[in-house]
């Protein structure tokens, strides 16, 4: 058995002795560098641009500004395409722009012979603005500007959606307790190691672009929308990356850098962004504000739910509407309630732009949801623990509107009560029950429930092809991009479990070319190991169908039982051919050579949730505003562990992104210029491993039915519930509810003097 096996990562050796290769190891030498020029204001427009100084610079090839850029609007989003139009995305986009939208706009772009050059070419751009007021906060975007940040949306509301199940108002009168609530979530930065690089150049007479990407895919069909060509002129070949999050799901800076090679005959042209111009100008997690209201029976049991959010979309649509929307979805989910109602909103603002970010929309839904959890219960005067048993869904359910969106396995009670042993959770919620004094402790806690993919609200497609090599092995290729998180150790697993063969023989391509890389959108929404796992799965059986049926051509037997395990061919159970020696027959024979191979393009039409939750035990220091993080555990229900030890490498992960979330990270926008203000990792407050707890995972197991090896998400999961259990914790410890995050400890400190507890 492979799989549930802790085997060690395919890439592990290429990554630790520094041989992989990402895409700046791979830029030719003789390469000219690119440089966008970002305007410096965040609303307005250009009225002249003198280019003519960094022209006559030496070392500058070429200068372009949106004059010279094609009239197309395109989509950057990570969403597979539709040949609906209903269900494709909103095309807002130009290659560069004079209508300057956000703080860092991109105008113009300097084509060089070294970065020096492009970097001074830069400063000798000038520019004339003609300003208007920015627009920060959605709720005030939402009454209308003047102009609005896109003509065709005068409201600013890119979109709007909303739902009722049974009868909210009627409930919400017949409850004995009504519970109101607001909440705000932070924009925040990926901060993914490697900064979004690429490469362009002309191949007989097709555009090649090497990126870091989550989606080489997607990037191929976006670049040929951005210049208005056929799709088959471009090719996308994604290398090794360090790392995405979600903000390389989007299509970045590909299609400018594409346009950049048609203008100087091919030449290859690197465009690689600094750490600013990342925070700034690629993606970041939507800031969302939540109004809640509960309607709840004496006993505790909700009767009603009803959610207003207000997502800041920032100054262009990328994953727009989906985020907010994902979490109206996910509010109908976990809990049973019969009238629920949801309205959502995404507004664009003069921010930087939002996009997908690990767990896309659920962070910030959890923190609001599982905070209003908690406050509900403590107006209830009920354990919140209690609480959530009393209304939780438990076993089987499926989304009343989306249909293939269901619970086929739910151990969300186990995760909590396991959760709560490991805390001690009874014990500590009496012993720090009405404390006094400078410091304080407090155990918290929060649930969630994820999906695994996109189905059925977008397509889920996937490929894969595996060629049987001469000595027994075999080469895998996928459309999914491994991207760190151990996506090529997994499929490896896959194919060496179907086709019964020994991990080292799956040789898998870890680079994705569109040229040869079979159709695949991409790695996101905890997908891979659920969609293009099935991918892996049905090619091997193929596969392994193929080779038994060429070895019975050579035993001359059509009765009996042919089976395979590790390179060999057992006929009714005794070693009857080797794998090896049929590769070489299905290559070399005279009279029937056929190499043998198998590929799979695969609609999925299923989605399975997970479910997890999470235990912290905290220390309050009321006079600094500190907050201390003394145990964490969270506890998953996954469906079945591919890798155990990858398994709680994704949570660890996640646990610590939940822990900057939660406590230090925020991106701040000046509201009178539309600035990022602290737009470096000097500035941001990014959690270190110094700043980390010990992390305890545990899991839940029982296979799911969909999944192909009855796996389900897991790779988002572990982002979201950290956050609101320590908001929870802190409130147990300080009877302080604060609804905001992160945790500062400026917002802590008032919080604290306007209870009167300083």
């Amino acid at each position: 058995m492979t799989i549930g096996t802790s085997i060690p990562r395919v890439d592990a050796y290429e990554k630790v002795t520094g041989r992989a290769q990402f895409t700046d190891d791979i830029i030719l030498d003789k390469c000219l560098v690119a440089k966008v020029y970002h305007a410096s204001i965040a609303n307005g427009r250009v009225v002249s641009i003198d280019t003519s100084k960094a022209e006559a610079l030496e070392g500058v090839v070429k200068v372009v500004t949106f004059r010279d850029v094609p009239d197309t609007k395109f989509p950057t989003p990570g969403h597979p395409w539709s040949v609906e139009p209903a269900h494709q995305d909103v095309a807002d986009r130009s290659l560069l722009t004079d209508r300057i939208r956000y703080y860092g706009d991109d105008i113009a772009a300097v084509i060089a012979e070294d970065e020096v050059a492009a970097s001074r070419a830069l400063k000798l751009i000038e520019v004339e603005y003609e300003e208007y007021p920015p627009v920060t906060d959605p709720l005030t975007a939402m009454k209308g500007t003047t102009p609005p940040v896109h003509e065709e949306k005068p409201d600013n509301i890119l979109a709007q959606s909303n739902y009722e199940l049974g009868k909210v108002d009627e409930a919400l009168e017949a409850s004995d307790v009504i519970v109101r609530g607001t909440y705000d979530t932070p924009i925040i930065q990926h901060c993914h190691i490697e900064n979004p690089v690429s490469y362009a150049y002309m191949d007989k007479g097709r555009i090649v672009v090497v990126t870091s990407t989550q989606i080489p895919h997607i990037v191929k069909r976006v670049i040929g929308q951005a210049l208005g060509i056929p799709w088959g002129k471009v090719r996308v070949i994604k290398p090794y990356i360090g790392g995405g999050f979600g903000n390389k799901q989007d299509v970045l800076y590909e299609p400018l850098n594409a346009f950049l090679t048609t203008q100087v005959g091919g030449r290859t042209v690197k465009l690689e962004l600094t750490r600013e111009e990342t925070f700034c100008n690629t993606r970041t997690r939507h800031s969302i504000h939540y109004d809640l209201v509960m309607g709840v029976r004496k006993d505790g049991r909700i009767l009603a739910k009803d959610m207003t959010a207000v997502s800041n979309q920032g100054a262009y649509a990328s994953h727009g509407h989906a985020i907010v929307a994902n979490g109206a979805t996910a509010w109908r989910h976990m809990y049973e309630v019969e009238n629920v109602r949801a309205s959502a909103y995404t507004v664009y603002t003069n921010c930087p732009v939002g996009g997908a970010m690990r767990a896309y929309g659920i962070p910030q839904f959890a923190f609001a949801g599982e905070c209003f959890m908690d406050d509900a219960a403590y107006k209830l005067q009920m354990d919140p623990l209690e609480f959530r048993k009393m209304n939780v869904y438990k076993g089987f359910f499926a989304d009343p509107f989306l249909t293939p969106i269901a619970a086929n396995t739910n151990h969300v009670v186990d995760c909590m009560d396991k959760g709560a042993n490991y805390i001690h959770w009874k014990e500590k919620r009496a012993a720090y029950a009405r404390q006094t004094g400078p410091i304080r402790r407090g155990v918290g806690m929060a649930i969630f429930s994820y999906k695994t993919g996109v189905w059925p609200i977008s397509l889920e497609i996937s490929g894969a092809r595996l060629v049987l090599n001469q000595d027994g092995s075999v080469q895998l290729m996928v459309g999914a991009t491994e991207i760190g998180q151990g996506a090529d150790t997994v499929f490896t697993q896959m194919a060496a479990e179907t086709l019964g063969l020994d991990p080292a023989d799956v040789h898998i391509q870890t680079n994705q070319d569109t040229d040869v890389t079979p159709f695949d959108t991409g790695a996101y929404a905890s997908r891979q190991s659920y969609v293009t796992g099935n991918a892996v799965k049905q090619c091997a059986l193929q596969l392994k169908e193929k080779i038994l049926a060429y070895a019975r051509t050579l035993l001359n037997d059509t009765d009996r039982e042919l089976t395979l395990n590790r390179k060999m061919i057992y006929m009714d159970g005794e070693e009857a051919i080797s794998l090896e020696e049929v590769a070489m027959e299905s290559y070399y024979s005279l009279t029937n050579s056929s190499a043998i191979t198998a590929e799979v393009s695969l609609q999925t039409k299923d989605n399975a949730l997970s479910f997890g939750a999470c235990f912290v035990e905290v220390e309050v220091d009321m006079k600094l505003g500190k907050v201390k993080v003394l145990d964490i555990i969270q506890v998953h229900d996954s469906g079945t562990l591919l890798n155990p030890q990858l398994a709680t490498m994704q949570v660890h992960g996640g646990m610590s992104m939940g822990l900057g979330y939660g406590l230090s990270e925020q991106m701040l926008i000046d509201p009178k210029t539309g600035r990022v203000l602290n737009g470096t990792l000097l500035d941001y407050k990014l959690q270190t491993a110094l700043d980390a707890p010990d992390l305890a995972v545990e899991f839940v197991e029982e296979p799911d039915p969909t999944g192909p090896y009855g796996n389900k998400a897991l790779g988002e999961p572990p982002a979201i519930p950290t956050a609101p259990a320590i908001r929870n914790a802190v409130l147990h410890a300080t009877g302080v509810a604060v609804n905001s995050n992160p945790l500062t400890p400026q917002k802590l400190i008032d919080a604290f003097d306007q209870a009167g507890l300083l």
